[in-house]
C-alpha cells in the first residue's frame, strides 16, 4: 500500500476510534453508555454509506467530476479513482487516435481492402478502393454475405478453402479489360482480410518482356545461322593459324545457338497455363535415354548411376519432361569435377508403402552450392558462379525451364545442397501425374 493511502487508513481509524472513545465518556456522563455508543456507531456506518454513494455516483457520472478536498481515506479512494478515471481517458483518446490514423490509412490503399467475418462470411468493413474495384456500396453490403455481394466472381469454393485459399486472378466482371488479384489473409481467429489488387498493368508489362525476349530470340535465329554456315566451310587445315579461333568461333556461336533455342523455349513455357498434349511416359525408356545421354556427355569422366525404384510411370508430357530431366542431369555432369558420381533416381515419394507419388532425383558429387544462392538458383540467368558457368558452357536458362516445366505438371522442385559435398534436385509428382507400369521389375544399372 502506497504511503499515502496507508496514512489516510490509520489517520480514518484514529477518527472512528475517537468518536467511539468519546460517545463512551458522554454515555457514561449520562449514565447510558451503551445506548449512546450505539447511536454514535450508527451515525458513522450511516456517514460511510454516504460517502459509498458518493464513490458509486462518481463511478457512473459520465462528466468529470473534481475530487472534494481532505486527508481521509474516502478522499484518498475519490482522488485515486479520479486518476484512474483520468489515465483510462487517455488512453482511450490514443486508441481512438491511433484507429482513426489505421483506418484512414487502410482507406487510402489503392488495393480494395474487405473486412469478412469468418463464421458467417459478411462483410464487416470495406474501403474507398473497394467500391471501384468491386463495386461494393455503402452501407447496403456492410453486414451482406460476401460471396453473394460479389456474385458475378464466384468466391463460393475459394472462400470455403479459407487459410489455405491461394491466390487468384480472375477477368472483372465489372471491366472485362481489368484483371483482378485476390488474397484471402486471416488476420485474426475470427476475421478475415480479403484484398483485391488491379494486375493489368503487370500482365501487361510482362507479356511485354516475353513477346520481346520472344522475337529478339527468334530475330538472332537467322544471323547465327548464316554464321554457322560460313564457320562451316572455312577448313582449319587450309588455314594452320586461323585454327584456333575458327574453334573458338564455333564454340561460341554455338553456344549462342543453345541460349536462344533455351530463351524460345522458355517463353513458349511461360505463355502456357496447361499442357497442349498428354500421354502416359513410360519412365524405363526415358532413364535409358537419360543415361546414354549422361554417359556422352560425360565422356567417361564420371561414375553414371541409374535406379527405378517406382515401378510406375508419369502422365503429362514426354518431352517437356525429358527436356527438365534432361537439363538436371546435364547440368549435374558439368558441375562435377571428373572422378564423381552422378545418379539419376526414380523411387516413390515418401518411405511408406502406399505411397502414391513418385520422385525423379538427380544427385551429384559436385561443388555444392551455398545455402544463400538457393532461394534464387531457379531464376533465369542467375549463376553462383559465373566464371564456372562460363567454363561448362551453360546458359543460365536450364533450372528456369525445369521449374516451369514442372509447374505445368502441378509437380515442384526441391533443392538440397551442401558445399565440398554436392547437390540433390528432386522432382516431386503427385498421385493424379502417377500412372501405373505393366512390367513392375525394378532396374538397377551402373555405368563407370
Amino acid at each position: 500500500m502506497p504511503p499515502r493511502a496507508r496514512s489516510a487508513w490509520f489517520r480514518t481509524l484514529g477518527q472512528l476510534a475517537l468518536i467511539l472513545a468519546t460517545a463512551a465518556v458522554v454515555g457514561l456522563a449520562i449514565g447510558q453508555p451503551w445506548p449512546v455508543i450505539t447511536l454514535a456507531a450508527l451515525g458513522v456506518v450511516a456517514w460511510h454509506y454516504w460517502r459509498l454513494r458518493s464513490v458509486l455516483v462518481r463511478l457512473t457520472a459520465r462528466q468529470r467530476l473534481t475530487p472534494p478536498l481532505g486527508e481521509g481515506i474516502w478522499n484518498e479512494l475519490d482522488r485515486l479513482l479520479h486518476r484512474s478515471q483520468s489515465e483510462m481517458r487517455g488512453r482511450k483518446k490514443r486508441l481512438i487516435e491511433m484507429l482513426r490514423a489505421y483506418r484512414a490509412a487502410a482507406a487510402a490503399l489503392p488495393d480494395a481492402i474487405v473486412v469478412v467475418e469468418r463464421n458467417s462470411q459478411r462483410i464487416q468493413w470495406f474501403n474507398e478502393a473497394a467500391i471501384g474495384l468491386l463495386q461494393l456500396k455503402y452501407p447496403r453490403d456492410i453486414g451482406g454475405p460476401v460471396a453473394q455481394r460479389l456474385q458475378p466472381l464466384q468466391l463460393s469454393h475459394w472462400l470455403a478453402s479459407g487459410r489455405n485459399a491461394e491466390t487468384l486472378e480472375v477477368t472483372s466482371p465489372w471491366n472485362p479489360a481489368a484483371t483482378l488479384s485476390l488474397r484471402l489473409i486471416p488476420y485474426s481467429d475470427d476475421l478475415w482480410l480479403l484484398v483485391a489488387r488491379d494486375v493489368s498493368r503487370l500482365l501487361q508489362l510482362e507479356q511485354m518482356r516475353r513477346d520481346f525476349v520472344a522475337n529478339v530470340s527468334h530475330e538472332l535465329r537467322t544471323p547465327l545461322t548464316v554464321v554457322h554456315g560460313y564457320l562451316d566451310m572455312l577448313d582449319p587445315a587450309e588455314h594452320p593459324d586461323w585454327a584456333p579461333m575458327l574453334a573458338e568461333m564455333q564454340r561460341q556461336s554455338q553456344r549462342m545457338t543453345q541460349l536462344v533455342e533455351d530463351l524460345l523455349m522458355l517463353s513458349r513455357l511461360e505463355s502456357q497455363d496447361s499442357l497442349p498434349a498428354e500421354e502416359t511416359v513410360a519412365m524405363s525408356p526415358m532413364l535409358t535415354t537419360l543415361r546414354r545421354e549422361a554417359v556422352a556427355l560425360s565422356q567417361g569422366r564420371h561414375e553414371i548411376l541409374v535406379e527405378d525404384a517406382a515401378a510406375v510411370d508419369l502422365w503429362g508430357s514426354n518431352k517437356e519432361l525429358h527436356s527438365a530431366f534432361s537439363n538436371l542431369v546435364g547440368n549435374a555432369i558439368r558441375y562435377t569435377p571428373a572422378g564423381g558420381t552422378i545418379r539419376i533416381r526414380f523411387r516413390p515419394e515418401g518411405t511408406r508403402p502406399d505411397s502414391k507419388g513418385a520422385v525423379l532425383e538427380v544427385v551429384d558429387s559436385g561443388y555444392g552450392i551455398p545455402a544463400a544462392h538457393l532461394p534464387r538458383i531457379t531464376e533465369r540467368f542467375y549463376r553462383v558462379s559465373t566464371s564456372r558457368s562460363r567454363e561448362s558452357g551453360g546458359t543460365g536458362l536450364g533450372l528456369s525451364i525445369v521449374k516451369h516445366v514442372l509447374n505445368l505438371h502441378q509437380a515442384r522442385l526441391e533443392i538440397s545442397s551442401e558445399v565440398g559435398r554436392g547437390s540433390t534436385f528432386s522432382c516431386h509428382f503427385g498421385a493424379e501425374r502417377v500412372r501405373p507400369r505393366e512390367d513392375l521389375a525394378l532396374s538397377f544399372e551402373a555405368l563407370p
